[in-house]
């Protein structure tokens, strides 16, 4: 299996995962961008969204950044008839966001984050049911949107702290100094993927 859905976070296109694509291509995967308007819609319609075009793919690898983890979580959990590969969530807010709760506790917070707003504040299922390989990548490198009413408390990627990305019944989670935007152009980050997708491990850490 060599084709990989990519699934891109909030208030972005999935453009902004072009530069992981190009290495994930250059490392044999076909990869195709999947774009949802995050904001807009709740995580269901984005999950129904990306099932469907899953199923015009074919079996595929799934990859999710931030909220586009949230989006491969929910449609392969309540789509259990899509045909998956190895999953990788990359900075990816599955027990809540503390970042998002304190920026929803202004009105103009509120708007930004649309829809999309109760999985910050209350997270999603933070347990993976299927038999395929589901991988984390975190980052802890705190430079992001998130420190823009200060610091967030413990190890996290300026956006997304350390423990929100844990899930019960993941493979393997591997952590490592990057920022939360930062990780969809970094080459340690696209190696560790080239690397769990193709054999479900993340390379060993030196």
């Amino acid at each position: 299996m060599r084709d990989v859905i990519l699934a891109h976070g909030l208030w972005v296109p999935a453009l902004v995962m072009t530069p992981l694509a190009a290495r994930l291509h250059d490392a044999g995967f076909r990869c195709h961008l999947f774009d949802y308007p995050g904001r807009e819609r709740p995580l269901e319609a984005h999950a129904e969204r990306l099932a469907r075009h899953a199923r015009s793919v074919g079996p595929a690898h799934f990859a999710g950044h931030s909220l586009g983890g949230l989006v491969v979580l929910q449609a392969l959990e309540q789509h259990r008839s899509v045909a998956a590969g190895n999953v990788l969530l990359l900075g990816s807010p599955v027990r809540g966001n503390f970042a998002g709760r304190r920026l929803a506790q202004h009105g103009w917070g509120r708007w930004f984050l649309g829809a999309s707003e109760p999985l910050w504040r209350e997270g999603r299922s933070a347990r993976w049911t299927r038999p395929e390989p589901l991988g984390v990548l975190a980052g802890t490198l705190p430079i992001g949107l998130g420190r823009l009413f200060g610091a967030l408390p413990g190890a996290n990627d300026g956006v997304v702290r350390l423990e929100e990305t844990e899930v019960e019944g993941m493979r393997e989670r591997v952590v490592l100094p990057v920022g939360h935007s930062a990780m969809l152009v970094s080459a340690r980050v696209a190696a560790q993927a080239v690397s769990f997708l193709n054999d479900a491990r993340f390379l060993p850490r030196a």
